[in-house]
């Protein structure tokens, strides 16, 4: 059955931005999608990751929000072993915590609160 991946990128993100310490996970094809949707909403970090090793980055450095898996087909234990690692990886901050606070910067410098819309010089 084919899916528009937007949709539940936008409803797990949504819901993601609106609780405290919540996570995401989402999959699809290619994951290259939902990642891109999901990073739509300000404040989610989405992460498409293939392996453990990034899983395991994505928190650490990038304090990811959102897990986005890609692959068709799914090879279940590699997915497995991701989804673990991630869930249990932690942000280690630092010089980690000041680039997620420039990549929050460009967000407010982009986008304006009232509806997301791309500002330019002629609005």
């Amino acid at each position: 059955t084919r899916v528009d991946y937007p949709d539940y990128a936008e409803r797990v993100a949504v819901e993601v931005k609106t609780r405290k310490h919540r996570k995401g996970i989402l999959a699809c094809g290619t994951g290259i999608g939902a990642s891109i949707a999901a990073n739509k909403i300000p404040g989610i970090r989405a992460a498409l990751v293939e392996n453990v090793r990034d899983a395991r980055l994505s928190r650490e450095h990038n304090d990811a929000n959102i897990l986005v898996v890609g692959g068709r087909p799914f090879n279940k234990e590699k997915v497995r072993k991701i989804i673990h690692l991630w869930l249990k990886s932690r942000f280690k901050g630092g010089r980690h915590k000041r680039r997620l606070e420039k990549i929050a910067r460009l967000e407010r410098k982009y986008y304006n609160k009232m509806g997301g819309r791309l500002r330019n010089k002629n609005n």
